[in-house]
């Protein structure tokens, strides 16, 4: 009899919570686990957005989820939630961790956050910049994991592993790739080329773009010219680059 009134109280919660027709007021305050990390915010404040997944979440239809001291509970990272409910309490955005608050963002579904976050420099820069650059680059995100598959290949027993690159900014410079390939002495195999594309970004550029996004994987890299041996009858190319990988 003590566990069924003991249900039956945890029910009548959530029936006030979530407000069925034959409920009384619920409460404008609730508690809120979000990975282990606790908030208090009022349910209006969670459905501001109705379209949106989170408003999904509280919708009552079906149930949250409830933790062992009550409190509603979604089963995510809450590092970053406290932005996100921020913004939907004042509209104020964060200054800091931009990247990661637009993910959650994405993630519950709440498009004016996304949208505002997405006009910020930081994202800005990346979305309409860098990223529109990179999709102008041929086969860019598979070369990388190329790059990465083979670096970890080559370090057994190895403190670093060293790849080649070779960079083709123009249609032009396309047109010597054969030659320039057989000037190399050795490891022809195992080179990867970027490029060509169309627009003003420079192989400076897309080397850092290289750099930043194997080091966004928590790999350490760095870059320099690669100087081919040079002989009386053949000619160098200035195409190519060392990348280095770095594991202790």
């Amino acid at each position: 009899e003590e566990n069924g009134s003991a249900h039956l109280c945890v029910l009548t919660k959530c029936i006030r919570t979530f407000g069925p027709t034959c409920s009384p007021q619920p409460s404008p305050v609730v508690q809120l686990n979000v990975g282990g990390q606790l908030f208090s915010t009022t349910l209006s404040t969670l459905r501001k957005h109705p379209d949106s997944r989170l408003a999904e979440l509280f919708s009552g239809h079906p149930k949250p989820r409830i933790d062992a001291q009550g409190r509603l509970f979604i089963d995510r990272d809450g590092t970053h939630f406290g932005p996100v409910l921020e913004f939907l309490r004042s509209e104020k955005l964060p200054t800091e961790n931009i990247r990661e608050v637009h993910e959650e963002a994405v993630h519950y579904g709440i498009k004016a956050l996304v949208k505002r976050l997405e006009e910020t420099p930081q994202m800005f820069g990346e979305l309409v910049g860098r990223q529109q650059f990179l999709s102008r680059v041929p086969h860019y995100k598979e070369n990388i994991e190329v790059l990465i598959r083979i670096a970890r290949a080559e370090a057994v027993a190895a403190r670093h592993s060293t790849i080649l690159i070779c960079v083709l900014r123009t249609e032009e410079e396309l047109g010597f790739y054969d030659n320039a390939i057989n000037s190399l002495a050795a490891n022809k195999e195992s080179v990867v080329t970027f490029g060509p594309w169309k627009g003003a970004p420079s192989v400076k550029d897309l080397l850092d773009c290289v750099t930043m996004d194997i080091g966004s994987r928590g790999y350490q890299v760095t870059f320099e010219q690669h100087v081919a041996e040079r002989s009386f009858l053949s000619k160098s190319y200035d195409f190519f680059y060392k990348l280095t990988f770095t594991w202790w």
